[in-house]
Protein backbone atom coordinates (compact mmCIF):
# COMPACT_ATOMS: atom_id res chain seq x y z
CA UNK A 1 0.00 0.00 0.00
CA UNK A 2 1.09 3.52 -1.34
CA UNK A 3 -0.15 6.83 -0.24
CA UNK A 4 0.28 8.40 -4.01
CA UNK A 5 2.75 10.93 -5.52
CA UNK A 6 1.12 13.73 -4.09
CA UNK A 7 1.84 12.43 0.01
CA UNK A 8 5.33 13.34 -0.75
CA UNK A 9 4.92 16.65 -1.35
CA UNK A 10 2.64 17.45 1.54
CA UNK A 11 5.67 17.80 3.89
CA UNK A 12 6.32 20.29 6.68
CA UNK A 13 8.71 23.32 5.61
CA UNK A 14 7.57 22.39 2.00
CA UNK A 15 4.19 23.34 2.66
CA UNK A 16 5.66 25.83 5.47
CA UNK A 17 8.39 28.13 3.63
CA UNK A 18 6.08 27.93 0.70
CA UNK A 19 3.36 29.86 2.14
CA UNK A 20 5.94 31.92 3.83
CA UNK A 21 7.86 32.64 0.65
CA UNK A 22 5.15 33.62 -1.08
CA UNK A 23 3.35 36.19 1.79
CA UNK A 24 3.17 39.96 0.73
CA UNK A 25 0.74 42.46 -1.17
CA UNK A 26 0.29 45.64 -0.49
CA UNK A 27 3.56 47.24 0.42
CA UNK A 28 6.05 46.91 -2.49
CA UNK A 29 6.20 43.86 -5.01
CA UNK A 30 5.23 40.78 -2.86
CA UNK A 31 6.52 40.68 0.36
CA UNK A 32 9.12 43.97 0.01
CA UNK A 33 8.49 46.70 2.17
CA UNK A 34 9.45 50.42 1.24
CA UNK A 35 7.43 52.02 4.01
CA UNK A 36 11.32 53.05 5.40
CA UNK A 37 10.48 57.08 5.81
CA UNK A 38 7.07 58.92 6.47
CA UNK A 39 8.70 61.74 4.38
CA UNK A 40 9.49 59.62 1.41
CA UNK A 41 5.90 58.05 2.03
CA UNK A 42 4.28 61.48 1.23
CA UNK A 43 5.59 61.59 -2.40
CA UNK A 44 5.41 58.04 -2.76
CA UNK A 45 8.94 57.66 -2.48
CA UNK A 46 10.30 59.50 -5.52
CA UNK A 47 13.56 61.07 -4.57
CA UNK A 48 14.51 57.60 -2.26
CA UNK A 49 18.12 57.91 -3.40
CA UNK A 50 18.73 61.59 -4.41
CA UNK A 51 16.39 64.06 -2.47
CA UNK A 52 17.65 66.23 0.38
CA UNK A 53 16.64 66.37 4.10
CA UNK A 54 16.12 62.47 4.47
CA UNK A 55 18.39 60.48 6.72
CA UNK A 56 16.45 57.28 5.26
CA UNK A 57 18.63 57.71 2.36
CA UNK A 58 21.70 56.10 4.54
CA UNK A 59 19.47 52.64 3.97
CA UNK A 60 18.72 53.43 0.73
CA UNK A 61 21.85 54.87 -1.37
CA UNK A 62 25.05 55.56 1.33
CA UNK A 63 26.55 58.35 -0.67
CA UNK A 64 23.45 60.38 -0.06
CA UNK A 65 24.42 60.91 3.06
CA UNK A 66 26.54 64.36 1.48
CA UNK A 67 23.11 65.93 1.62
CA UNK A 68 22.47 65.60 5.33
CA UNK A 69 23.54 68.63 7.48
CA UNK A 70 25.45 67.44 10.69
CA UNK A 71 24.88 65.31 13.39
CA UNK A 72 21.48 64.40 13.32
CA UNK A 73 18.88 61.38 14.22
CA UNK A 74 15.80 59.99 12.64
CA UNK A 75 12.42 58.20 13.86
CA UNK A 76 10.03 56.93 11.70
CA UNK A 77 7.07 55.10 11.92
CA UNK A 78 4.31 53.68 9.63
CA UNK A 79 1.39 51.69 10.19
CA UNK A 80 0.10 49.77 6.74
CA UNK A 81 -3.30 48.51 7.23
CA UNK A 82 -4.88 45.83 4.66
CA UNK A 83 -7.65 44.05 3.86
CA UNK A 84 -8.05 40.25 1.88
CA UNK A 85 -11.67 39.01 1.69
CA UNK A 86 -12.39 35.94 -0.22
CA UNK A 87 -14.92 34.72 -1.88
CA UNK A 88 -15.77 31.79 -3.76
CA UNK A 89 -15.32 27.87 -3.16
CA UNK A 90 -13.26 24.42 -3.06
CA UNK A 91 -13.26 20.80 -3.91
CA UNK A 92 -12.31 17.99 -2.23
CA UNK A 93 -9.57 15.71 -3.81
CA UNK A 94 -12.26 13.50 -4.96
CA UNK A 95 -11.19 9.95 -6.90
CA UNK A 96 -8.09 11.63 -8.91
CA UNK A 97 -6.88 13.93 -6.65
CA UNK A 98 -7.84 16.98 -8.67
CA UNK A 99 -10.08 18.81 -6.93
CA UNK A 100 -13.62 16.34 -8.63
CA UNK A 101 -14.81 15.48 -4.69
CA UNK A 102 -17.69 17.17 -2.79
CA UNK A 103 -17.69 20.45 -2.14
CA UNK A 104 -15.33 21.72 1.29
CA UNK A 105 -16.55 22.86 4.12
CA UNK A 106 -15.67 25.84 6.14
CA UNK A 107 -16.25 29.60 5.41
CA UNK A 108 -14.85 32.31 3.72
CA UNK A 109 -11.92 32.96 6.32
CA UNK A 110 -12.96 36.56 7.45
CA UNK A 111 -10.78 39.05 6.36
CA UNK A 112 -7.20 38.17 6.45
CA UNK A 113 -5.63 41.84 6.60
CA UNK A 114 -3.80 42.86 9.47
CA UNK A 115 -3.00 46.91 10.88
CA UNK A 116 0.59 46.44 11.37
CA UNK A 117 3.70 49.01 12.04
CA UNK A 118 7.01 49.09 10.28
CA UNK A 119 9.60 51.32 12.86
CA UNK A 120 12.84 52.63 11.19
CA UNK A 121 15.61 54.48 13.02
CA UNK A 122 18.96 56.25 11.60
CA UNK A 123 21.59 58.22 12.63
CA UNK A 124 24.16 60.44 10.95
CA UNK A 125 27.57 61.92 11.91
CA UNK A 126 30.30 63.86 9.40
CA UNK A 127 33.67 63.15 9.66
CA UNK A 128 35.81 65.40 9.03
CA UNK A 129 35.07 68.16 5.53
CA UNK A 130 34.21 64.87 3.25
CA UNK A 131 33.50 62.01 4.79
CA UNK A 132 30.15 60.91 6.94
CA UNK A 133 29.02 57.82 8.72
CA UNK A 134 25.46 55.96 9.36
CA UNK A 135 23.63 54.02 11.19
CA UNK A 136 20.17 52.00 9.96
CA UNK A 137 17.29 50.10 11.45
CA UNK A 138 14.95 49.25 8.99
CA UNK A 139 12.44 46.52 8.31
CA UNK A 140 13.19 45.76 4.29
CA UNK A 141 11.04 42.52 3.78
CA UNK A 142 7.90 41.85 6.00
CA UNK A 143 4.36 40.47 5.73
CA UNK A 144 1.56 38.40 7.81
CA UNK A 145 -1.87 37.18 6.96
CA UNK A 146 -4.52 35.30 8.82
CA UNK A 147 -7.61 33.19 8.25
CA UNK A 148 -10.31 31.82 10.04
CA UNK A 149 -8.94 28.50 10.84
CA UNK A 150 -11.55 26.33 9.91
CA UNK A 151 -11.92 28.52 6.11
CA UNK A 152 -12.79 26.68 2.97
CA UNK A 153 -9.23 27.38 1.58
CA UNK A 154 -7.34 26.03 5.25
CA UNK A 155 -5.55 23.24 2.60
CA UNK A 156 -3.75 26.14 0.79
CA UNK A 157 -3.13 28.32 3.83
CA UNK A 158 -3.91 29.82 7.38
CA UNK A 159 -1.47 31.86 8.80
CA UNK A 160 1.73 33.70 7.47
CA UNK A 161 3.98 35.59 9.18
CA UNK A 162 7.15 36.54 7.76
CA UNK A 163 9.89 39.67 9.19
CA UNK A 164 13.34 40.94 8.07
CA UNK A 165 15.02 43.38 10.06
CA UNK A 166 18.26 44.90 9.08
CA UNK A 167 21.11 47.20 11.05
CA UNK A 168 23.34 48.58 8.59
CA UNK A 169 26.38 50.63 9.05
CA UNK A 170 27.21 52.73 6.29
CA UNK A 171 29.71 55.04 4.57
CA UNK A 172 30.77 57.56 2.06
CA UNK A 173 33.25 60.16 0.71
CA UNK A 174 32.61 63.38 -1.05
CA UNK A 175 34.75 63.25 -3.77
CA UNK A 176 33.90 67.07 -4.51
CA UNK A 177 30.37 69.05 -4.22
CA UNK A 178 29.10 67.19 -6.98
CA UNK A 179 30.30 63.74 -6.73
CA UNK A 180 30.02 61.52 -3.67
CA UNK A 181 30.32 57.50 -3.46
CA UNK A 182 29.29 55.77 -0.02
CA UNK A 183 28.62 52.01 0.77
CA UNK A 184 27.43 49.74 3.78
CA UNK A 185 26.87 46.81 4.97
CA UNK A 186 24.07 45.32 7.39
CA UNK A 187 23.08 42.34 9.31
CA UNK A 188 19.57 41.03 8.19
CA UNK A 189 17.57 38.79 10.82
CA UNK A 190 14.76 36.64 9.15
CA UNK A 191 11.51 35.17 10.96
CA UNK A 192 9.31 33.07 9.39
CA UNK A 193 6.08 31.29 11.61
CA UNK A 194 3.22 29.53 9.27
CA UNK A 195 0.25 27.42 10.02
CA UNK A 196 -2.40 25.32 7.32
CA UNK A 197 -3.91 22.24 7.51
CA UNK A 198 -3.06 19.25 6.21
CA UNK A 199 -5.91 16.69 4.54
CA UNK A 200 -5.07 13.25 5.80
CA UNK A 201 -8.27 11.88 4.71
CA UNK A 202 -7.33 12.78 1.12
CA UNK A 203 -4.25 11.53 1.37
CA UNK A 204 -5.25 7.95 2.71
CA UNK A 205 -8.49 7.89 -0.05
CA UNK A 206 -6.45 8.14 -2.73
CA UNK A 207 -4.56 4.79 -1.62
CA UNK A 208 -7.70 3.51 -0.89
CA UNK A 209 -7.43 2.88 2.75
CA UNK A 210 -10.87 2.11 4.07
CA UNK A 211 -12.83 4.89 6.10
CA UNK A 212 -11.29 7.42 5.03
CA UNK A 213 -12.05 10.65 2.68
CA UNK A 214 -11.21 14.05 1.82
CA UNK A 215 -11.56 15.97 4.36
CA UNK A 216 -12.82 12.80 7.12
CA UNK A 217 -9.16 13.59 9.20
CA UNK A 218 -7.61 17.01 9.50
CA UNK A 219 -4.74 17.96 10.75
CA UNK A 220 -2.85 21.13 11.18
CA UNK A 221 1.40 22.03 10.87
CA UNK A 222 2.81 24.78 11.83
CA UNK A 223 6.40 25.87 11.00
CA UNK A 224 8.56 28.40 12.55
CA UNK A 225 12.49 29.19 11.34
CA UNK A 226 15.03 32.13 11.61
CA UNK A 227 18.39 32.96 10.36
CA UNK A 228 21.24 35.98 10.22
CA UNK A 229 23.02 36.62 7.14
CA UNK A 230 25.07 39.74 5.99
CA UNK A 231 24.18 42.13 3.03
CA UNK A 232 25.49 45.41 1.56
CA UNK A 233 24.42 48.45 -0.59
CA UNK A 234 26.81 50.71 -2.69
CA UNK A 235 25.32 53.75 -4.38
CA UNK A 236 26.46 57.40 -5.93
CA UNK A 237 25.15 60.57 -6.13
CA UNK A 238 26.09 62.95 -8.90
CA UNK A 239 24.88 66.25 -9.10
CA UNK A 240 25.30 68.15 -12.27
CA UNK A 241 24.51 71.67 -10.45
CA UNK A 242 23.56 72.90 -7.14
CA UNK A 243 19.72 72.04 -8.39
CA UNK A 244 20.00 68.62 -9.42
CA UNK A 245 20.78 65.46 -8.13
CA UNK A 246 21.24 61.94 -9.29
CA UNK A 247 21.63 58.97 -7.50
CA UNK A 248 22.64 55.18 -8.51
CA UNK A 249 22.12 51.98 -5.66
CA UNK A 250 22.05 48.68 -5.67
CA UNK A 251 21.00 46.32 -2.93
CA UNK A 252 22.91 43.02 -2.72
CA UNK A 253 20.24 39.61 -2.14
CA UNK A 254 20.45 38.15 0.92
CA UNK A 255 21.04 34.55 1.18
CA UNK A 256 19.74 32.65 4.80
CA UNK A 257 20.32 29.19 5.41
CA UNK A 258 17.84 28.50 7.78
CA UNK A 259 19.38 25.15 9.29
CA UNK A 260 16.99 25.02 12.51
CA UNK A 261 13.46 25.20 11.07
CA UNK A 262 11.08 23.09 12.76
CA UNK A 263 7.44 21.60 11.99
CA UNK A 264 5.18 20.84 14.46
CA UNK A 265 2.26 18.21 13.53
CA UNK A 266 -1.39 18.30 15.52
CA UNK A 267 -4.55 16.88 15.00
CA UNK A 268 -5.22 13.68 12.39
CA UNK A 269 -3.96 11.26 14.84
CA UNK A 270 -6.26 8.05 13.42
CA UNK A 271 -5.03 9.05 9.97
CA UNK A 272 -1.22 9.45 11.30
CA UNK A 273 -1.30 6.24 12.91
CA UNK A 274 -1.77 4.75 9.81
CA UNK A 275 0.42 6.85 7.67
CA UNK A 276 3.24 5.31 10.57
CA UNK A 277 2.83 1.63 8.94
CA UNK A 278 6.21 0.12 7.76
CA UNK A 279 4.33 -0.77 4.40
CA UNK A 280 2.77 3.12 4.10
CA UNK A 281 5.04 6.11 5.26
CA UNK A 282 6.79 5.65 8.35
CA UNK A 283 8.66 8.27 9.71
CA UNK A 284 6.18 10.90 7.77
CA UNK A 285 4.25 13.63 8.93
CA UNK A 286 6.23 13.41 12.47
CA UNK A 287 7.35 16.65 14.40
CA UNK A 288 10.91 17.13 12.66
CA UNK A 289 13.52 19.74 11.41
CA UNK A 290 14.94 21.01 8.10
CA UNK A 291 16.57 23.10 6.32
CA UNK A 292 16.35 25.68 3.12
CA UNK A 293 17.87 28.48 1.64
CA UNK A 294 15.53 31.31 1.46
CA UNK A 295 16.88 34.57 -0.66
CA UNK A 296 15.98 37.93 -0.32
CA UNK A 297 16.33 39.50 -3.94
CA UNK A 298 18.86 42.06 -4.82
CA UNK A 299 17.52 46.11 -6.47
CA UNK A 300 18.36 48.71 -8.16
CA UNK A 301 17.26 52.06 -8.10
CA UNK A 302 18.07 55.04 -10.22
CA UNK A 303 16.90 58.34 -8.22
CA UNK A 304 16.58 62.31 -9.94
CA UNK A 305 15.64 65.17 -8.00
CA UNK A 306 15.39 69.00 -9.04
CA UNK A 307 15.15 72.09 -7.54
CA UNK A 308 12.75 73.99 -10.05
CA UNK A 309 12.99 77.13 -7.62
CA UNK A 310 12.82 78.42 -3.82
CA UNK A 311 9.58 76.56 -3.38
CA UNK A 312 9.08 73.76 -6.00
CA UNK A 313 10.85 70.46 -6.24
CA UNK A 314 10.11 67.72 -8.39
CA UNK A 315 11.65 63.67 -8.13
CA UNK A 316 11.24 60.60 -9.82
CA UNK A 317 12.22 57.51 -8.83
CA UNK A 318 12.90 53.53 -10.79
CA UNK A 319 13.80 50.60 -8.97
CA UNK A 320 13.90 47.29 -10.23
CA UNK A 321 14.25 44.31 -8.43
CA UNK A 322 15.43 40.65 -9.39
CA UNK A 323 12.70 38.41 -7.75
CA UNK A 324 13.53 35.68 -10.69
CA UNK A 325 16.67 34.99 -9.61
CA UNK A 326 15.61 34.81 -5.66
CA UNK A 327 12.13 32.59 -6.18
CA UNK A 328 12.63 30.76 -9.47
CA UNK A 329 13.29 27.16 -7.27
CA UNK A 330 13.30 26.28 -3.79
CA UNK A 331 14.92 23.05 -2.32
CA UNK A 332 14.05 21.69 0.94
CA UNK A 333 15.85 19.14 2.82
CA UNK A 334 14.55 17.49 5.94
CA UNK A 335 15.74 15.74 8.84
CA UNK A 336 12.93 12.90 8.65
CA UNK A 337 11.75 10.03 5.97
CA UNK A 338 10.46 12.59 4.19
CA UNK A 339 12.21 13.29 0.68
CA UNK A 340 13.46 16.40 -0.35
CA UNK A 341 11.20 19.01 -2.34
CA UNK A 342 11.55 21.46 -5.23
CA UNK A 343 8.90 24.34 -4.70
CA UNK A 344 8.77 26.41 -8.00
CA UNK A 345 7.44 29.80 -7.56
CA UNK A 346 8.10 31.07 -10.90
CA UNK A 347 8.02 34.80 -9.76
CA UNK A 348 8.93 37.43 -12.11
CA UNK A 349 11.18 40.53 -11.84
CA UNK A 350 9.47 43.63 -11.15
CA UNK A 351 9.58 47.46 -11.78
CA UNK A 352 8.80 50.43 -9.40
CA UNK A 353 8.34 53.85 -10.71
CA UNK A 354 7.71 56.89 -9.22
CA UNK A 355 7.03 60.80 -9.13
CA UNK A 356 7.33 63.30 -6.52
CA UNK A 357 6.82 66.77 -5.46
CA UNK A 358 7.74 69.22 -2.54
CA UNK A 359 6.12 72.55 -2.15
CA UNK A 360 7.27 74.75 0.31
CA UNK A 361 4.55 76.47 1.78
CA UNK A 362 6.56 78.42 3.96
CA UNK A 363 9.54 78.65 6.13
CA UNK A 364 8.31 76.39 8.09
CA UNK A 365 5.40 74.11 6.57
CA UNK A 366 6.28 71.81 3.67
CA UNK A 367 3.59 70.12 1.29
CA UNK A 368 4.38 66.67 -0.79
CA UNK A 369 2.28 64.59 -3.26
CA UNK A 370 3.59 61.66 -5.18
CA UNK A 371 2.25 58.40 -7.53
CA UNK A 372 3.63 55.43 -8.34
CA UNK A 373 3.50 52.45 -10.36
CA UNK A 374 4.11 48.96 -8.26
CA UNK A 375 3.97 45.54 -10.50
CA UNK A 376 3.77 42.34 -8.56
CA UNK A 377 6.02 39.22 -9.53
CA UNK A 378 2.86 37.16 -9.35
CA UNK A 379 1.03 35.94 -12.44
CA UNK A 380 -2.18 34.75 -12.56
CA UNK A 381 -0.87 30.92 -13.03
CA UNK A 382 1.00 31.25 -9.59
CA UNK A 383 -0.97 33.63 -7.21
CA UNK A 384 -1.75 31.83 -4.10
CA UNK A 385 -3.91 32.28 -1.04
CA UNK A 386 -1.21 33.79 0.89
CA UNK A 387 -0.49 35.94 -2.27
CA UNK A 388 -4.13 37.74 -3.06
CA UNK A 389 -1.18 39.94 -4.88
CA UNK A 390 -1.90 42.73 -8.00
CA UNK A 391 -0.20 45.05 -9.46
CA UNK A 392 -0.96 48.55 -7.84
CA UNK A 393 -1.26 52.20 -8.14
CA UNK A 394 0.01 54.54 -5.45
CA UNK A 395 -1.56 58.39 -4.59
CA UNK A 396 0.28 59.66 -1.91
CA UNK A 397 0.21 62.78 0.09
CA UNK A 398 2.42 64.77 2.90
CA UNK A 399 3.21 67.79 5.28
CA UNK A 400 6.52 68.72 6.92
CA UNK A 401 6.52 71.04 9.70
CA UNK A 402 9.90 72.57 10.92
CA UNK A 403 9.32 74.68 13.90
CA UNK A 404 12.78 75.53 14.24
CA UNK A 405 16.62 74.96 13.37
CA UNK A 406 17.01 71.81 14.86
CA UNK A 407 13.27 69.66 14.84
CA UNK A 408 11.53 68.41 12.04
CA UNK A 409 8.34 66.90 12.15
CA UNK A 410 7.38 64.61 8.76
CA UNK A 411 3.43 63.01 8.13
CA UNK A 412 2.40 60.82 5.18
CA UNK A 413 -0.11 59.15 3.57
CA UNK A 414 -0.35 56.77 0.51
CA UNK A 415 -3.87 54.95 -0.72
CA UNK A 416 -3.27 52.06 -2.76
CA UNK A 417 -5.66 50.70 -6.21
CA UNK A 418 -5.73 47.77 -6.75
CA UNK A 419 -8.00 45.44 -9.13
CA UNK A 420 -9.23 42.09 -7.61
CA UNK A 421 -7.01 39.44 -8.10
CA UNK A 422 -8.35 35.77 -9.44
CA UNK A 423 -6.98 32.67 -7.08
CA UNK A 424 -7.09 29.07 -8.94
CA UNK A 425 -5.38 26.82 -6.34
CA UNK A 426 -4.81 23.09 -5.85
CA UNK A 427 -3.43 22.30 -2.24
CA UNK A 428 -0.73 19.59 -2.42
CA UNK A 429 -3.39 16.88 -1.52
CA UNK A 430 -5.67 17.34 -4.47
CA UNK A 431 -8.21 19.81 -2.79
CA UNK A 432 -8.62 22.56 -5.16
CA UNK A 433 -10.25 26.41 -4.16
CA UNK A 434 -11.68 28.99 -7.05
CA UNK A 435 -12.10 32.74 -6.16
CA UNK A 436 -11.51 36.21 -6.28
CA UNK A 437 -9.83 38.87 -3.23
CA UNK A 438 -11.31 42.21 -2.21
CA UNK A 439 -7.94 43.94 -1.41
CA UNK A 440 -7.23 47.50 0.00
CA UNK A 441 -4.24 49.29 1.18
CA UNK A 442 -3.37 52.45 3.10
CA UNK A 443 -0.42 53.50 4.99
CA UNK A 444 0.32 56.57 7.48
CA UNK A 445 3.63 57.22 8.63
CA UNK A 446 5.08 59.84 10.83
CA UNK A 447 8.50 60.85 11.75
CA UNK A 448 10.97 63.23 13.94
CA UNK A 449 14.58 64.76 12.47
CA UNK A 450 16.41 65.90 15.30
CA UNK A 451 19.60 68.14 14.58
CA UNK A 452 22.40 68.28 17.01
Amino acid sequence: MHTASSLARVTALAVGIAGALAAGHVHAAAFQLKENSAKGLGRAFAGSGSAQGDASIIAVNPAGMRQLEGMQIQGDLSAISFSADFKGSGRNAGPTGAGTGTPISGGDGGDAGMIAPVPAAYFHMPIGEKAHFGVSLTAPFGFKTEYDSDWVGRYSGIKTDLKAIDLGFAASYDVNPYVSFGASVFVEHLTIELTNAIDYGAILAQSRVPSFAPGSDDGTLKVEGDNNAVGWTVGGLFSPDENTHIGISYRSKVEHKITNGEATFNGGDRARAVLARPTVRPGWFVDTSGRATVTMPASATFSVTHNVNDRWTVMGDVTRTAWSTSFDKVTIDYASNQADSNLNFAYRDTTFVSLGTDFKLSDTVTLRGGVAYDQTPTTDAHRDVRVPDTTRKWLSLGVGWTPSANMEYNFGYTHLFTKDPNVNVTSETGNKLVGKYDVGGDVIAASFNYKF
